[in-house]
């Protein structure tokens, strides 16, 4: 019985061991889109007088350049900076992932830096 319990329990340590170690490849992915994405929608060329949200969708190619695919947004201005400034830009890392395509909500706010919420995988 006591060395029931032991191997018990030394099951139970290596499985606590390999799911904590385990680094999700996705997430890390989303990570730096998001971090790239920020950097680059920085100081916009315009002013913001009201909240504007936009959800841009984007495709990574072979050479980890964003390729944006769309910008729902009804502000013909701010769908115009997001792809001048996110198109055929590079990542910056080089991006393991099984999926390529992304969809991104961004929000600006008066006075605030962009925020958005983490990146959804299509």
């Amino acid at each position: 019985m006591k060395k029931l319990n032991v191997m018990f329990l030394a099951f139970t340590f290596a499985m606590i061991s390999i799911v904590s170690a385990n680094t999700d490849p996705i997430t890390k992915t989303q990570n730096v889109i998001n971090k790239r994405v920020k950097t680059l929608l920085k100081k916009p060329s315009f002013k913001i007088a009201k909240e504007l949200k936009a959800y841009v969708t984007i495709f990574l190619n072979d050479d980890s350049e964003m390729v944006v695919l769309s910008v729902d947004t009804d502000n013909k201005e701010l769908e115009s900076f997001i792809r001048h400034r996110l198109n055929n830009k590079e990542v910056g890392e080089q991006v393991y992932a099984d999926t390529r395509l992304f969809k991104i909500p961004v929000r600006f706010v008066e006075g605030s830096p962009i925020s958005f919420d983490q990146g959804i995988l299509l």
